[in-house]
This record gives structure tokens, C-alpha cells and sequence, in this order.
């Protein structure tokens, strides 16, 4: 028994941390925090597009609703606030003709299902179908840019 008492207090003595209270690291960000953005800012730029283009309202409103929730879904797993839309599109997205904003929606979109694939491998499996419908729906708007 005295044994083990000094084995116990050498593991102490050495600081092994079992009673050190020290601060704590804050947690890393939540790998899918860069979708929940991405999915803001590609609302944004699909609300903004249809605003300047209404003969396409048709199409990119529904895409840009798709985006706004999976932005609120993926914030709500992360236990985060949704990303504020507010400001949030790329830069450039805003100008040119509809040929050119329909071309950049279409390059992020792809961008965007490119890292929802990655996200949805990369994720543990409770979050892998809510990724994986986020992977096929980017696929979808893809489509429908055409």
C-alpha cells in the first residue's frame, strides 16, 4: 500500500495534470464552419443575382433559399449562430451581365459541391447525411445553372 501511495504522489509531484485546473484551450473551430459560411455567402450572392436579373428570379431564389438552410441546419449540429448573410458575397459576384453572374454563381457552386464532398468524407456519420444532402443538393443547382 505504501508503495502505490508513492507512486501516486510521484505521478502528482511530476505533473501529470490530473489536478491541474488551469485555463483550457478553446476548442478547435467546427470543421464545418467554412460550409455554413460558404452556404451564407452563396445565398447572398443568389438573392442578389435574382434581384438584378427577375427573368431569373424563378431559378435562383429557390437555390438561394436551399443555401439559407442549410446555413441555419449546419449552424444549428455546430451549436452556432446561422452565418449573417448581411455583406457576406464575394466579391465581384455583384457586376456584369447575367451571362457573367450566372457563370461565377456557376464556379462557386461548383467550389461549393467540391468542399461538400470533401466535408461529407471527412465527416463522422452523424453528420455525414445531413453533408452528404448538402454534397446533392449543390449537384442539383449545378443542373439547374445550365
Amino acid at each position: 500500500m505504501l508503495g502505490f501511495g508513492a507512486v501516486l504522489l510521484a505521478g502528482a509531484a511530476g505533473g501529470c495534470g490530473l489536478l491541474d485546473r488551469g485555463p483550457d484551450e478553446p476548442p478547435p473551430p467546427d470543421p464545418l464552419l467554412p460550409l455554413a459560411d460558404e452556404a451564407g455567402r452563396l445565398a447572398v450572392s443568389y438573392r442578389l443575382a435574382a434581384t438584378d436579373f427577375p427573368d431569373r428570379a424563378a431559378t435562383l431564389t429557390p437555390i438561394a433559399e436551399a443555401h439559407d438552410a442549410h446555413a441555419k441546419e449546419l449552424a444549428r449540429i455546430m451549436a452556432t449562430a446561422a452565418p449573417s448573410p448581411a455583406g457576406s458575397a464575394s466579391a465581384g459576384a455583384e457586376t456584369g451581365t447575367v451571362e457573367d453572374r450566372i457563370e461565377a454563381l456557376r464556379v462557386a457552386e461548383k467550389a461549393g459541391y467540391q468542399a461538400a464532398i470533401q466535408a461529407c468524407l471527412a465527416a463522422p456519420a452523424h453528420r455525414a447525411a445531413l453533408v452528404g444532402s448538402i454534397a446533392a443538393a449543390r449537384a442539383t443547382h449545378l443542373e439547374a445553372l445550365k
